[in-house]
């Protein structure tokens, strides 16, 4: 699975992904077999981090 290499882009991706497919981050990284401290990290370089209650990268 290829995601998003822009960090914008790919905040806008995960966020699609969880609202409409993923119950949370860990179900989405496992599910497209994706690095979750690679997520992490990249959206934390642009002041986003994953919030559990709202599913989503704010």
């Amino acid at each position: 699975m290829s995601i998003p290499n822009d960090p914008v882009i790919l905040l806008s991706y995960i966020n699609t992904q969880l609202r409409d497919n993923y119950s949370n981050l860990d179900e989405l990284c496992d599910s497209l077999n994706i690095d979750i401290n690679m997520i992490v990290e990249k959206l934390a370089a642009i002041d986003y981090t994953y919030d559990k209650e709202s599913n989503q990268f704010r």
